[in-house]
C-alpha cells in the first residue's frame, strides 16, 4: 500500500505556480491550478528539461521550455510533441500546512 510522504508547506506553491520536491530520489513537481494540487515528474521525457522551473501553466497543462512539449497535469499525457512519452502522476494532497505526495 502505497504511502503519503511529506514534501513541504503548502505555501510553497501558491497559485499558479509549480515547485520541484525530491521523493524516494525522483524529482516530482507540484502545481497549484484553481486550488487544486496536481503531482508529476519533473522530467520532460523528451530532453529531460525540468518543468517546474522552465514550464510554463496554463489551465491543467504545462508547457516544457525548452522544446515546447505539453503534458497534461491530471493525468500525465503528452499532448503536443516533440515529447511522446507520458510524463509520471502522483497522488497529492495537502493536510495540516503540508504538502503531502503518495509515493
Amino acid at each position: 500500500m502505497a504511502e503519503f510522504v511529506g514534501v513541504g508547506a503548502a505555501d510553497e506553491v501558491p497559485e499558479g505556480t509549480a515547485n520541484a520536491f525530491e521523493v524516494h530520489g525522483d524529482e516530482v513537481a507540484v502545481a497549484r491550478v484553481g486550488g487544486a494540487l496536481y503531482a508529476f515528474s519533473d522530467i520532460c521525457t523528451h530532453r529531460g528539461c525540468n518543468l517546474s522551473t522552465e514550464g510554463e501553466i496554463d489551465g491543467t497543462t504545462i508547457q516544457c521550455g525548452c522544446h515546447g512539449s505539453v503534458f497534461s497535469m491530471e493525468t500525465g499525457e503528452a499532448l503536443e510533441g516533440p515529447a511522446t512519452e507520458p510524463v509520471r502522476t502522483f497522488g497529492v494532497r495537502e493536510q495540516d500546512g503540508q504538502i503531502q505526495i503518495e509515493a
